[in-house]
């Protein structure tokens, strides 16, 4: 065995990966895959792309928080499309992966952060969320999107 920092559930005998172990975080002692949370949410329709992570929660340790980039951003100018969408996505993440997994938010953005060769800037995200300093964004493509994260959460800028 050679440890490359994937993480691996075995269900009947058979391997199953799951992710990066250093990408899981913890919802109520349980551990979660921002990737399986991800390719659920991929699923919608309306949904181009999407990035989740675990952010800081007094009550149960960590929650999910998925940001999306709509196909079709129009139905989204108003509060009660977002609420719409925001809801289908966290009732199809329920349905396929648990309550656990279910976002506690999910954030309509017009761009993920990406670094200029196309990596998300996940710890960025998370960082912005818990309102710490997101480190070297030197390689970042636009930093849009974390000040549009900044004005949902009405966190100071």
């Amino acid at each position: 065995w050679i440890r490359m920092g994937d993480m691996l559930v075995v269900e009947d005998g058979i391997y199953r990966h799951v992710g990066r172990a250093d990408d899981l975080f913890k919802v109520d002692a349980k551990w979660v895959s921002p990737v399986a949370v991800e390719n659920v949410v991929l699923g919608h329709d309306a949904v181009a792309e999407v990035a989740v992570v675990g952010v800081a929660d007094a009550l149960k340790g960590q929650v999910a928080m998925a940001f999306v980039v709509a196909k079709d951003a129009t139905g989204l100018t108003e509060a009660q499309g977002r609420l719409k969408l925001e809801g289908e996505i966290m009732k199809i993440v329920d349905a396929q992966l648990g309550a656990v997994a279910r976002p506690a938010r999910v954030l309509f953005l017009s761009l993920l952060p990406k670094t200029r060769s196309g990596k998300l800037l996940r710890r960025a995200i998370q960082a912005v969320c818990e309102q710490r300093d997101p480190g070297d964004l030197t390689t970042i493509d636009d930093p849009t999107p974390l000040q549009q994260i900044k004005e949902q959460l009405s966190l100071p800028h």
